[in-house]
């Protein structure tokens, strides 16, 4: 089997124990996955695995085997920024820019779990669809640090692109 990343099949590494952030940024060259913390802490190294969010440092790459990884590469370009990129830059939503690939992708994943009706620790009304609220988001973008202090920045980009999605 393979590994899907970006779209493009990757042979999975031979020697099990190599994590899938060293499998991007050092194997494949796709450095805009950052080496945070290594310990699953800051949420740096977030990419999707099948559309959910994943701390590539604790997660070995043969796990992601036959599955599709997309990184921040994957997500949008300079030419063609995806939404959450245009967004964050609109807003200031980065400073020094090292947490923003994580924050990017963790924060796809998370309007895709509330566009799922997942609900997080403050939802409201676990029978209803969450409300997008700054608290929702703040909980649910927790375990992605920015040690610069552009949070508001990033909220207010992904609530401008929760209400560009909303039907």
């Amino acid at each position: 089997m393979a590994i899907r990343i970006n779209g493009t099949e990757v042979a999975a590494p031979e020697d099990a124990r190599v994590s899938l952030l060293d499998l991007l940024r050092e194997r494949l060259g796709l450095t805009g996955t950052k080496v945070g913390c290594n310990q699953g802490a800051c949420g740096a190294c977030t990419v999707l695995v099948d559309g959910a969010r994943v701390l590539s440092c604790l997660t070995l790459a043969v796990q992601a085997d036959g599955r599709s990884v997309t990184t921040i590469e994957g997500l949008g370009s300079a030419e063609a920024p995806h939404p959450l990129q245009a967004a964050f830059i609109e807003h200031d939503g980065f400073q020094c820019g090292y947490c923003t690939p994580g924050q990017i992708c963790a924060a796809e994943a998370m309007l895709r779990e509330i566009a799922a009706g997942v609900p997080s620790y403050v939802t409201a009304n676990l029978t209803a669809p969450a409300e997008l609220s700054r608290e929702e988001v703040r909980e649910r973008m927790s375990g992605n640090l920015c040690r610069c202090g552009a949070h508001n920045g990033i909220i207010e980009a992904i609530l401008q692109v929760a209400q560009e999605r909303a039907p």
